[in-house]
């Protein structure tokens, strides 16, 4: 009669412990470490510029929003948000579709230069578009002379520098994704007649519907917040060329600290919409969009 063998122990060394068994003392010290610092760093300053924003109550927060500067920087945003958004919306999935769809010579150089904005710092970008289009350059003299078209110091100056620093949002969280998919769907539709814009339309856009909204929310996000490179370029000329961050600056640099914090509110309020729709497509639409967040 043969010996049944026993079952082999697994056991885990002392010290060796995983994540699923450290103590419940160890787990709580974490969480409550990550809740405290999370309120230092994160929820304490959001409250304070609410806070400081109403310290004089809702009348002069009211009044910050009749200014004539805050209005035009308002607008400014909005507008530079606008065109910069829907230009990186075409690239990102033009980039994505190319990038994740064909192979080519290049391709791992054309990403990463889709990722150059994400390391190179906006105020050097800033520099790099005044050396190259201001009215002293080659270019920029050009088209001042021949067109009276302004670029630095003026309106597509800021909508310039907000595309080049946006640009990787949308593109990096479809191709991951696309990656992810293949073209099995694309291929099928093809042989099914489809024409390549039906099958781009009916196939593939809808496939990564969610990931592409996710990828404009933070594209937008950026848009509206960007102070190094727009503040290089824009010569802060008020009414003209000032977006709201740098209005909030000009507003604290002259003391007017209520009209900074009611300005600064409304961003703050902006990325907090921001926020809660992102936080809501991750939670309904987490498997589509798992690849995308794992290229950040």
């Amino acid at each position: 009669m043969s010996d049944i063998a026993a079952p082999v122990s697994h056991a885990i060394p002392q010290g060796w412990l995983s994540p699923v068994t450290e103590p419940r003392t160890i787990r709580r010290l974490l969480i409550g470490l990550t809740v405290v610092l999370l309120g230092l760093f994160l929820i304490l300053p959001l409250a304070a510029v609410f806070v400081e924003a109403l310290r004089l109550g809702i009348g002069p927060f009211l009044a910050t929003f009749g200014n004539a500067d805050a209005r035009a920087s308002i607008w400014l945003t909005l507008l530079v948000a606008a065109i910069a958004v829907p230009c990186n919306l075409v690239f990102g999935v033009a980039a994505a579709w190319a990038i994740a769809k064909h192979e080519f010579r290049g391709r791992t150089f054309l990403i990463s230069l889709i990722d150059l904005p994400f390391s190179v710092s906006p105020v050097v970008v800033g520099l790099v578009y005044i050396l190259l289009l201001g009215s002293n350059s080659a270019i920029g003299g050009w088209l001042l002379e021949n067109w009276n078209l302004r670029i630095i110091f003026a309106v597509p100056g800021i909508v310039l520098a907000t595309i080049f620093v946006t640009f990787p949002f949308i593109a990096r969280e479809l191709i991951p994704l696309m990656q992810d998919q293949g073209s099995g769907d694309e291929e099928a539709a093809l042989s099914l007649g489809a024409s390549g814009w039906q099958t781009f339309l009916h196939v593939t856009l809808p496939n990564v519907k969610w990931a592409l909204l996710y990828g404009v929310l933070l594209c937008n996000a950026r848009a509206m917040g960007e102070f190094g490179a727009v503040a290089v370029l824009s010569g802060k000329l008020r009414g003209e060329t000032v977006t709201m961050p740098l209005q909030v600056e000009l507003f604290y640099n002259e003391y007017q600290s209520v009209a900074a914090f009611s300005l600064a509110s409304l961003l703050a309020a902006l990325a907090l919409v921001t926020l809660v729709v992102k936080s809501w497509l991750e939670w309904r639409y987490a498997d589509q969009l798992a690849a995308g967040a794992r290229a950040h």
